[in-house]
């Protein structure tokens, strides 16, 4: 890898932390107002939308500029989110505004790696950022606890005197913190060489934004190999963001931890996303990533085994084990579908695409849990109609793939360069 791969990792890394510390931040901000329980849930709410939202747009934008210059306004973007704290905004309203500048990000984060490595690292480079984007987050939610902690908050007002007149809660003081690091990951854009890569002039009329979009939508979901990785990405992050919580609840109802502790579960899961996707990188070269899809299904199985265990000590490892499949099937498939996207469009709108698809399967499992949870089901069957479902699915992607490759091989564009 050359060193401005680097750059982008370290860019990503510090946007990506104060990303994660950001939420705990947030929701101590409530607290301190007093605000309704109900508001929190819609913190993460707010955020991920914009995502589904600006999805016809930010394709465009990230590719109407360098990749490096279109992150530096995103960040710039949430430091002013940040910001807006300070001017008496809800935080709620600034999250969204920081949610924007995420959305806006995406696109330029993933895109540039097409543009500046060639098809066979694809992998290798998805290994990394998954990696460092999991280490981001487990170090992001140990670093936000921290702030917002008793002493945490308190140490740094007490340091922070020669801005009291801006800063007077440990709140806001470990806002500015945060501020700081998307300052130091706006520095790294800065560094970010041009690839030289260039698009076609981007439309700016919005109707045409959004036809353009459908038209790339069904671009990739036509595309024998774009069908099916977009698919496998789009079930793994809503499953993965519907598991949290029932590992959060499980934890509670099946191995009695309180919720402190049962946060902790979730980083072993991350640490096992983080050693999958780094063995991935190692040995799943492009070509072969198809070959990893029988894990998904592997996992929806693993899953339903969660309700078999009533101990910390099998918790562990079994949560470590769904991590490894997680990680170990979704680099490949991720890497699989930018090059498609990048062969068969551009980065920014192929990315703008899977951002789609991902944020609006996290949305809808949420909601089907949330319904779920409503209808007082038990957990167990919960988690097996999850876990089955999972697996199910996986099941049915694999049969469509042997289809495809029945009537065409398929396999033969991996690797095609754009035309």
């Amino acid at each position: 890898m050359n060193r401005g791969f680097y750059t982008i990792m370290a860019a990503q890394f510090f946007s990506s932390l104060a990303d994660s510390a950001l939420l705990f931040v947030a929701i101590d901000l409530l607290a301190a107002m007093h605000a309704p329980p109900s508001l929190i849930p819609l913190l993460k709410l707010s955020f991920v939308l914009f995502y589904v939202l600006l999805a016809p747009f930010v394709g465009a934008f990230a590719d109407s500029m360098l990749k490096g210059r279109v992150m530096f306004i995103a960040n710039l973007i949430k430091i002013f989110g940040c910001g807006l704290v300070f001017a008496g905004i809800h935080p709620l309203m600034a999250y969204a505004v920081v949610g924007f500048g995420a959305a806006v990000y995406s696109p330029a984060k993933y895109g540039i790696l097409t543009e500046l490595l060639p098809p066979e690292k694809l992998v290798v480079a998805n290994g990394w950022i998954e990696g460092l984007t999991v280490l981001s987050i487990i170090l992001g939610t140990a670093f936000g606890g921290a702030l917002v902690s008793p002493l945490g908050g308190a140490w740094l007002l007490d340091h922070v005197s020669a801005l009291h007149s801006v800063i007077s809660t440990p709140s806001q003081a470990s806002l500015a913190v945060l501020i700081g690091v998307y300052v130091l990951a706006a520095l790294f854009n800065l560094g970010i060489p041009d690839t030289g890569a260039r698009y076609d002039h981007q439309e700016r009329n919005p109707s045409k934004l959004i036809a353009d979009f459908a038209t790339c939508s069904a671009t990739l979901w036509k595309d024998k190999l774009g069908q099916i990785s977009l698919a496998v990405t789009t079930l793994f992050w809503g499953a993965g963001a519907t598991l949290q919580l029932i590992v959060i609840k499980w934890a509670e109802r099946s191995l009695q931890l309180p919720l402190d502790k049962s946060t902790s579960l979730i980083g072993i899961f991350a640490l096992g996303v983080a050693a999958g996707a780094a063995a991935a990188a190692k040995i799943i070269p492009l070509r072969k990533s198809l070959t990893v899809i029988p894990l998904g299904i592997v996992m929806g199985l693993v899953v339903t085994s969660m309700t078999l265990v009533h101990s910390v000590m099998v918790a562990v490892p079994l949560l470590m084990i769904i991590g490894l499949l997680s990680g170990f099937f979704v680099v490949p498939m991720n890497a699989l579908l930018q090059h498609r996207g990048h062969v068969l469009m551009s980065a920014g709108h192929s990315i703008a695409v899977q951002n789609f698809n991902e944020n609006l399967s996290i949305l809808t499992m949420l909601a089907v849990y949330a319904i779920m949870i409503t209808l007082n089901l038990d957990l167990n069957i919960i988690i097996v109609l999850f876990g089955m479902s999972l697996a199910g699915i996986m099941y049915l992607i694999g049969r469509r793939h042997a289809a495809n490759q029945r009537e065409h091989d398929s396999l033969a564009l991996i690797g095609e360069h754009k035309h």
